[in-house]
């Protein structure tokens, strides 16, 4: 990182990351509640927002880049030429952030952005929001078969030794800057698992990683596909297992 940008980065206490690809429909209200948000924390400020548009094929950019928030919250917006991927554009986004802290979030805020205070509380280096451990905090289910897909690839992680974790795919992560922009230059899955592989390359660094209970809401517009995407994401699972006993 250049000195430039480090500066930037101890000026600014807070990046949140949304990676959206086509959510024009849900990003002002996205914004709107992140920016109320933060704007009530004033040990949060300065802060940004950075929306990733993943080569969306609507106004999610435009939107994003005419938003304007209140003093001490920006707004950036970073185009990717054509639709890479979740986890490319997660990985973009860690790249771009400058702030001490960040926070990975989804565009259709299925945890609210008021769970980040549980999230700095945990003390840790790195905080991922889990609906594993306290369900009774999930407000509205998955259907059955999503939910139940779900606990099959955690515990396939599990028996591949890639977490200890309840939960890796609650989009919802806080991680501290340094740490971020590090895993941005390592990271190579552009697909769902890449939070698995986040997590397996931060535990490798041997920071502290907390599992902290949130409350979240199925989204029925989440673009997830159960079978389709569960296959990619135990295939790229073995991939990282590959990766790491080979020291990549």
């Amino acid at each position: 990182m250049t000195s430039e940008k480090r500066a930037v980065a101890s000026e600014t206490r807070l990046s949140v990351v949304v990676p959206a690809f086509n959510e024009e429909g849900r990003l002002p209200t996205t914004l709107d509640r992140i920016a109320g948000y933060i704007a009530g924390q004033a040990h949060l400020l300065p802060a940004e927002v950075v929306v990733v548009d993943d080569g969306s094929g609507d106004a999610t950019a435009r939107i994003a880049e005419g938003f304007s928030g209140p003093a001490g919250l920006s707004v950036r917006v970073v185009r990717l030429g054509r639709n890479r991927g979740k986890g490319a554009a997660v990985r973009v986004g860690l790249a771009e952030s400058r702030g001490a802290w960040v926070l990975v979030s989804d565009a259709d805020l299925a945890t609210p952005i008021e769970e980040l205070g549980a999230l700095f509380a945990s003390g840790a280096a790195l905080a991922v929001g889990s609906r594993g451990i306290k369900r009774e905090l999930i407000v509205r289910r998955q259907p059955l078969p999503r939910d139940t897909l779900g606990r099959v690839f955690n515990l396939a992680l599990r028996a591949l030794g890639l977490t200890s974790l309840h939960d890796t795919q609650c989009g919802f992560k806080l991680l501290e800057g340094q740490l971020a922009r590090r895993l941005a230059g390592e990271l190579r899955l552009d697909g769902f698992a890449f939070d698995v592989e986040l997590l397996a390359r931060a535990e490798r660094y041997g920071v502290t990683i907390a599992e902290v209970p949130v409350r979240w809401y199925h989204m029925e517009s989440s673009r997830v596909r159960p079978l389709r995407h569960g296959m990619q994401m135990l295939r790229d699972a073995l991939r990282i297992r590959w990766w790491l006993w080979t020291g990549r």
